[in-house]
């Protein structure tokens, strides 16, 4: 459930990218992209699969030319996720997109090219109710607007996309979900704080070129997470200069944080001081991997210290309070038993099984 104090989401239009709902209420998607050659089927293939198994509800990839674009329908009937092709520079990769039944598309206003290349496009695209997004990047935005503005300010990314949504109304086409993406998570967060109140269509938020992981994470976790905060945001996309499946952990991180989604293992783990008695620093890193795998909504707490120990681990679906070679074990608030330090991890999995076997 959303905390209270957190802004009422921003009201949008709702639109569906296959079979998931974006927008007018729905959950915040979250997405990524692969990172293969789309050219190579099975092994686009597979990541899009491993994706899936994170929790990715929407997957986008790259095309790069007519090969990749030739691809795209043989990808798509080995997934059950909606897919989107990412287009850039040729209208003409978006309609070879369209007819190999693509879910959705994303075109970047700042290299497609004219007003009669997008209109064709429009066309197709409504003919299927094929959803399109105008990806705004700073990094490629139009040159008369980098003439104008003289860099690429949020006011010219905002002018970047509501320029591109008339055309593409002007065309009758309303199946439109928008971007501002700049790697300056102010200057982000500033472009969706401007476009928000101007439109109704649904939004989807990022970082571009955050970075590495760990740089790249919390870069993330400030823009986007200041963004929903402000009820900002239909679907999402953490950008990491990483294996993609990391992004989508980092995307339910965020939102999970935020009580917006709820998505796998929770853990809530001591700092460490002088207080500790045990190193929980290899303790944390095992349960992690352990349950690493799973999707259900769990909430661990892995303790260490009289001060905050039990009162964290009381609050926890399952907890461990560590002491000197002993352990108490919690388990919906109360003490289970007592369990030898080496033994701690065993008993914690073997409880957190239970809890999800019964639920």
């Amino acid at each position: 459930m959303r905390p209270a104090e957190l802004t009422s989401r921003r009201k949008s239009r709702q639109l569906f990218i296959g079979s998931v709902p974006v927008g007018g209420g729905a959950p915040i998607a979250v997405q990524s992209m692969a990172k293969t050659n789309t050219r190579d089927v099975s092994s686009t293939v597979a990541q899009i699969h491993l994706l899936q198994r994170e929790g990715c509800e929407i997957v986008r990839v790259a095309v790069p030319d007519r090969n990749a674009a030739k691809k795209l329908g043989e990808i798509k009937k080995e997934i059950s996720i909606p897919m989107i092709a990412d287009i850039h520079f040729d209208h003409r990769l978006a309609l070879e997109a369209l007819e190999q039944g693509v879910d959705g598309l994303r075109l970047n206003p700042g290299n497609i090219g004219s007003r009669e290349r997008i209109a064709q496009v429009a066309r197709e695209a409504q003919q299927r109710k094929v959803p399109i997004r105008i990806g705004v990047n700073s990094g490629s935005l139009e040159k008369k607007l980098l003439k104008e503005y003289g860099h690429p300010s949020p006011d010219a990314l905002v002018d970047s996309a509501l320029h591109h949504v008339r055309l593409l109304e002007d065309q009758g086409f309303d199946l439109i979900k928008i971007s501002l993406k700049a790697s300056d998570p102010l200057a982000t967060i500033a472009a969706y704080q401007k476009i928000a109140p101007l439109t109704d269509y649904p939004l989807h938020i990022g970082i571009t070129e955050a970075g590495p992981l760990f740089a790249g994470g919390i870069k993330s976790a400030v823009g986007l997470g200041i963004l929903l905060y402000q009820g900002i945001g239909d679907t999402i996309r953490v950008s990491l200069t990483a294996d993609p499946t990391l992004e989508v952990k980092a995307a339910y991180h965020i939102l999970k944080a935020l009580g917006l989604r709820r998505r796998g293992v929770e853990i809530i783990s001591c700092p460490l001081c002088g207080r500790s008695e045990v190193n929980l620093i290899p303790v944390v890193r095992e349960v992690e991997e352990r349950l690493s795998g799973w999707s259900e909504p769990l909430h661990v707490a892995v303790m260490g210290c009289s001060v905050n120990g039990p009162g964290e681990a009381r609050e926890a679906d399952v907890g461990i309070a560590a002491g000197k070679g002993t352990s108490l074990l919690f388990r919906k608030g109360k003490v289970i038993r007592e369990v030898k330090e080496e033994e701690m991890v065993t008993a914690l999995i073997s409880e957190a099984e239970l809890i999800l076997k019964n639920q």
